[in-house]
C-alpha cells in the first residue's frame, strides 16, 4: 500500500507549529524511505510554500528534505493561488495538475489517491 504524506502547513505563520508539521512529515517520508515502503511526499494547499524554505541550506530540516526530495512533488494550481510558483521553479519539483478546477490552472487530485486505495497523512 502506498502512503500519500501530504503538507498544508503554511511556513508564513512563522510559527513552530507549521515548522513542527513539515519536520514530521519530512521525518515519515524519512522512515518510510528507510524502510522501502513506497510514498509520495505531497506540498498542497499554503503548503507549496514550503520547498523554497526546505531548500535553503541553513533550513533545519533541509537535509532532511534533501533525503526525500525524490519523492516530493506539487500541487501546480496551489502553487500558482498562493504565489509559490517562483519559489518552486529552482527546486525542480514537479508541479501537479491532474484535475481542473475552476479559477486555476489544475490541481493535484487527492482523491484518486484513496480511489486507488492508498492512504493519506496530514500534516
Amino acid at each position: 500500500m502506498k502512503t500519500v504524506i501530504v503538507v498544508f502547513s503554511d511556513p508564513k505563520s512563522g510559527s513552530e507549529e507549521a515548522l513542527g508539521r513539515v519536520f514530521n512529515a519530512l521525518f515519515l517520508a524519512y522512515e518510510l524511505k528507510d524502510k522501502g515502503q513506497e510514498f509520495d511526499l505531497v506540498f498542497q494547499g499554503t503548503g507549496v510554500r514550503w520547498p523554497a524554505e526546505l531548500a535553503k541550506n541553513d533550513h533545519p530540516a533541509h537535509a532532511l528534505y534533501e533525503a526525500v526530495l525524490d519523492h516530493i512533488v506539487a500541487c501546480g494550481g496551489c502553487a500558482d493561488v498562493f504565489g509559490a510558483g517562483a519559489g518552486l521553479a529552482p527546486t525542480g519539483i514537479a508541479l501537479v495538475r491532474d484535475k481542473t478546477i475552476p479559477g486555476t490552472t489544475g490541481v493535484l487530485d487527492l482523491s484518486r489517491h484513496l480511489d486507488a486505495g492508498n492512504r493519506l497523512v496530514t500534516f
